[in-house]
């Protein structure tokens, strides 16, 4: 277009939009350029509406960061605005050159959070902040396109601008109640600003689909992948987790509170040399499909695919869901949409496996999901005995085409632990299926033991070894004590092959815990998080270690850590709010089979006849385990006043021989005081704290434990654990937890 719009003439065209076209022009009168924007001549009277909003918007701002408006006028009948013309490029342009670094983005995103705060102090939301309504001038951040801009407190002129059935925004970055058309708030542009910053940092959208419709879906459903690196990145992305919660009462309730700690960020020391943030890719290995029933590889069929897993877990910038969660997807023909959701993975593994002639051959994809696109195909095929060259070329390939970065350490990881027998490496596979189930411990204790004979130096076997060994020797009956030291000798022997192997970090952490070392565990565990800091299963052990200290608050900091990695992941993080007071949150996370977590805490809200209802349940589901038929029993005689049967039952769990954590003691101490039997309450309550647990918190807040509080000897016991908690405080600190778990030191 050439010409003139009143006393403005017209250079070029430098924009077009929904509502209408930008062009650079000159003012005649004060002789300077401008931007100079029309509304479309057949724009409706809503659009036409939508475009004055915009001005009053504007103008009704004046902030360093928001584009100032100079003039409102009409030309032959429609409006125009005239703006400040800008030099430089919009955010967009800038991230189609690749991530921007830490101290950068953040940088950007204050500048972002200023501006939106100040439109938010003036009433309006935005409700359209995207990358190219955001522009990087040479004087600094300037947000765009006030189009969408409204007044938080709606009247009838304003709800009829918005269009029945009809979203106004652009979908990648709305926020989840905008996405459903529901009235929005100020927190929905802290949504969307902390959308900008995870694109920002990691070069890609926060959420992504190939039509508006799955746009939609990701936006209300689904979360981005964590941002791993260093320290600092780890803390930035605290931030953005809770500006993205769906619920807009979990995110920050306003800009300046983001800001404050995106600043808090910029200050750490290592974020100048975090030149790096990336999105984690997250992968699950589905069970690999028996393309005919063969006795003599079924156990391939889920351990192939756990051994590729555990191998692949604890690269920097890969989070691989758990064996456990892959499971839940075995069917013939899984629903790549539903996996996509409910594991919250980018990619899966599949696989079929075929045994001819000594020969095994496995064919394999790795499939993106939810689009189903094939990125790699691949078929494999190695004598029966040579399994591991089979898992090691997957692993490698895989790898490959994730183009996942791999450091110095992640290359040395995938070289390591390599079995040098493959006898040792078939029998270790059959004792990972057959450990999933106590009825078959025994026999898998036996087949690790025979890995570990045919190939001493490998470590994996031994931790799982371990594992094995301590589950017996912990649940077990007389005689079994001996498994016990004997795991310890196993987990000590896979440290000393390998001590940075993270499965058997990951399963030692139990055993620490119930031999009375949760704080030696604690300090291990944030040693290991610092060099690791996208392997959720570490944060998993910090959960549980972390309560056992009596570190309530770094726990469940663990737990979050933890479940934005994987949020399929098992944690034990429900005991952690019981002991917290937190019994509706308690009850949301129990995961334990029977549910004797939430049978606790409807005894501590006084739900007494859900809690007996619930025991029920769970005692006729159950098979063997006479461990956990006990612990429902003594709580049936609890809830239903049969106190010689509650305390005939307890007596049997405190008999056990080999039984030892102090949890559990704890919890039966709650038991014995309902039962009326208030010295072996108070003798449980010394022996749990005394074997190290030191929960100030759960012994002071259950109501569970009042009776007690009268007695000379509880206060001992709280004094005692106050002694323990203090020790954990001070060696946490030192370990530098705060910083590691983005805590506030106290």
């Amino acid at each position: 277009m050439s010409g003139s719009i009143g006393h403005y003439r017209i250079v070029r065209q430098i924009g077009r939009g929904g509502m209408g076209i930008v062009y650079e022009a000159l003012d005649d009168r004060l002789q300077r350029s401008v931007a100079l924007k029309t509304i479309q001549p057949a724009s409706d009277p809503q659009m036409r509406e939508r475009f004055l909003r915009e001005a009053r918007a504007a103008a009704a701002v004046s902030h360093p960061h928001i584009c100032p408006l100079h003039e409102i006028g009409e030309h032959e009948g429609n409006p125009f605005l005239v703006m400040e013309l800008l030099e430089g490029e919009s955010l967009a342009a800038r991230l189609e050159r690749g991530a921007i670094p830490p101290p950068e983005a953040i940088g950007l995103s204050l500048s972002i959070l200023s501006a939106l705060g100040a439109l938010h102090a003036r009433g309006f939301v935005h409700r359209d902040l995207k990358p190219s309504n955001v522009f990087l001038s040479v004087h600094g951040v300037k947000l765009l396109d006030f189009g969408l801009a409204r007044p938080v407190s709606f009247d009838a002129d304003a709800t009829s601008l918005t269009l029945p059935g009809v979203l106004l925004g652009t979908p990648r970055y709305m926020a989840p109640e905008q996405a459903r058309g529901s009235e929005v708030d100020f927190r929905a542009d802290i949504f969307t600003a902390g959308a900008l910053l995870f694109e920002m940092l990691s070069g890609r959208p926060a959420f992504n689909g190939e039509s508006a419709i799955e746009l939609l879906h990701s936006v209300i459903h689904e979360q981005p992948p964590a941002l791993v690196g260093s320290l600092a990145v780890v803390e930035i992305d605290r931030v953005i987790q809770r500006s993205l919660a769906k619920a807009p009462d979990d995110r920050y309730q306003s800009a300046d509170e983001m800001a404050r700690d995106l600043r808090s960020c910029l200050s750490r020391d290592d974020v100048s040399g975090a030149t790096v943030a990336r999105a984690t890719t997250r992968l699950v290995v589905l069970p690999f499909k028996l393309l005919r029933p063969d006795p003599a590889i079924d156990f391939l069929a889920f351990s192939l695919p756990d051994a590729i897993t555990v191998s692949l877990t604890g690269l920097g910038s890969l989070v691989v869901r758990s064996s456990l969660t892959a499971a839940k997807f075995s069917a013939d023909q899984p629903d790549l949409r539903v996996i996509a959701t409910d594991a919250n993975v980018d990619a899966i593994v599949t696989g079929s496996l075929l045994h001819a002639g000594g020969q095994l051959r496995v064919s394999v994809q790795l499939i993106e999901v939810p689009s189903g696109t094939v990125r790699w195909s691949h078929a494999i095929q190695a004598p029966l005995d040579d399994l591991f060259s089979i898992q090691d070329s997957i692993c490698s390939e895989v790898v490959g085409a994730l183009a996942v970065p791999l450091s110095n350490r992640d290359q040395r990881q995938l070289r390591q632990d390599v079995p040098a027998n493959p006898e040792a490496y078939a029998s270790y596979l059959q004792a990972n299926r057959l450990s999933e189930s106590s009825a078959q411990w025994n026999t898998a204790r036996e087949m690790y033991q025979r890995a570990v004979e045919a190939d001493p130096a490998y470590a994996p076997a031994w931790a799982r070894l371990g594992r094995c060994l301590r589950l017996m020797g912990k649940y077990g009956g007389v005689g079994d004590e001996a498994y016990l030291a004997q795991a310890e000798e196993a987990f000590q022997r896979a440290f000393k092959i390998n001590p940075e192997l993270s499965l058997a970090h990951n399963l030692y952490t139990n055993a620490e815990v119930d031999s009375g070392r949760a704080l030696h565990a604690v300090v291990r565990l944030l040693g290991r998080v610092r060099e690791r800091t996208s392997e959720p299963d570490l944060y998993a052990g910090l959960v549980h270690a972390c309560r056992y200290a009596g570190l309530l608050n770094a726990s469940i900091a663990a737990y979050e850590r933890a479940k934005r990695l994987d949020p399929a992941i098992r944690t034990s993080v429900a005991h952690t709010y019981f002991m917290n007071g937190q019994y509706g949150r308690a009850i949301e996370t129990d995961i334990d089979s029977p549910p004797y977590v939430t049978v606790m805490s409807l005894m501590a809200m006084g739900r007494t006849d859900e809690a007996a209802t619930l025991c029920h349940s769970a005692k006729s589901r159950m098979t063997g385990n006479d461990h956990l038929r006990l612990i429902l029993d003594a709580g049936l005689g609890i809830l239903e006043g049969n106190l010689e049967d509650g305390r005939a039952a307890l007596d049997k769990l405190i008999a056990l021989p080999t039984f030892s954590d102090p949890e559990g003691w704890y919890y039966w101490a709650q038991a014995a005081t309902q039962l009326k039997d208030e010295s072996g309450a108070l003798a449980l309550l010394a022996r749990a704290v005394d074997a190290g647990l030191s929960s100030v918190r759960g012994l002071e807040t259950t109501p569970l434990l009042d009776p007690l509080r009268t007695f000379p000897q509880f206060n001992e016991v709280v004094a005692r654990a106050r002694t323990g908690q203090s020790i954990a405080t001070r060696a946490f600190t030192d370990a530098d937890g705060h910083r590691l778990l983005g805590l506030p030191v106290a």
